[in-house]
């Protein structure tokens, strides 16, 4: 089976709820115009990464200052499910394309750096939720757990995500690859040019085909008022993109762009997972459970469990 695939790098307005969303529903008509039936957006596209900032913290003290960075954050975060969502779930339909895409959750007080997956059909299909946030991540993000594992058996494939550094957890990978997974979404922040060395070694690996996006921005797209570390001047980049996409042999169909927004087109030829693991499938002829096996726990982990 082949069909064509696109990476959608560009930027979120950051902290902007109703413009993000105006802006990720067009570029979904546009890459979809291309003919591309799966697309790919970056971490946090809805509503922002907030690169540079520190939310005011400080060992053993917050700033005032930072608490309403956080409100600001929180209220330009979606629900999920929730109407912002169904704005995106109504795109893709329109389009009749698969739609993967980075946004910030929130539940009762605590946001989640979350994977949306959105069908031609207009239906939220489910969504993961980043298990390890990095660094000062964890100041803004909560933790995942595994009841937002999924992958889906799509009419294009296996269809999951794994969000940024998840993808340093050997463990993760394992629990992705063991339920086949051939079309491996990552969304990330990781504008390095090293990040194209793991995106290749994941999809080598797993014998999948990885579709990596991340951001492309400026400082002159956040709110004046915004404190980034890297400096203020508009034209300063703050996430320099380096989206691709890799085949099951780790060679790269499309990018990496270090240059500006811009949509990445592949042909995705599905097969080419089968070949790839004529030699290597690391959960079936290449594994040893006799000697190394993998358990995941899947169940939620609420805080309050309600029994009745």
């Amino acid at each position: 089976m082949k069909f064509r695939a696109a990476v959608v790098q560009t930027s979120s307005v950051p902290f902007n709820k109703p413009a993000s969303v105006d802006k990720v529903v067009g570029l979904i008509h546009e890459a979809a115009a291309t003919g591309a039936k799966l697309l790919v957006f970056p971490e946090a596209l809805i509503s922002g990464y907030p690169k540079g900032a520190d939310f005011g913290a400080r060992v053993g003290g917050r700033l005032p200052r930072g608490r309403e960075d956080f409100l600001r954050y929180f209220d330009s975060a979606v629900d999920v499910p929730g109407p912002e969502i169904s704005l995106l779930t109504d795109a893709a339909r329109e389009a009749g394309v698969h739609v993967v895409a980075g946004v910030i959750e929130r539940e009762i007080g605590t946001l989640y750096c979350t994977a949306v997956f959105l069908s031609p059909e207009g239906k939220l299909l489910g969504k993961h939720r980043k298990l390890m946030p990095t660094a000062m991540e964890r100041l803004v993000w909560g933790y995942g757990d595994g009841s937002t594992m999924p992958v889906f058996d799509t009419p294009l494939g296996k269809l999951g995500a794994v969000i940024c550094w998840e993808n340093y957890m050997p463990l993760m990978r394992m629990g992705m690859y063991g339920k086949g997974i051939q079309l491996y979404c990552m969304p990330t922040a990781d504008d390095r040019e090293s990040w194209i060395a793991t995106a290749r070694h994941v999809a080598m690996e797993g014998r999948c085909f990885v579709l990596t996006a991340c951001q492309y921005a400026t400082r002159g797209q956040y709110p004046d008022d915004f404190d980034a570390i890297q400096g203020n001047a508009p034209d300063v980049v703050l996430l320099q993109g380096g989206s691709a996409i890799i085949n099951p042999f780790g060679e790269i169909l499309a990018g990496p762009n270090y240059e500006g927004e811009c949509i990445l087109h592949a042909e995705i030829d599905l097969d080419d997972v089968a070949r790839g693991k004529f030699d290597f499938d690391v959960v079936g002829h290449y594994a040893r459970p006799d000697v190394f096996r993998l358990t995941v726990d899947e169940t939620a982990k609420p805080a309050v469990k309600w029994e009745r």
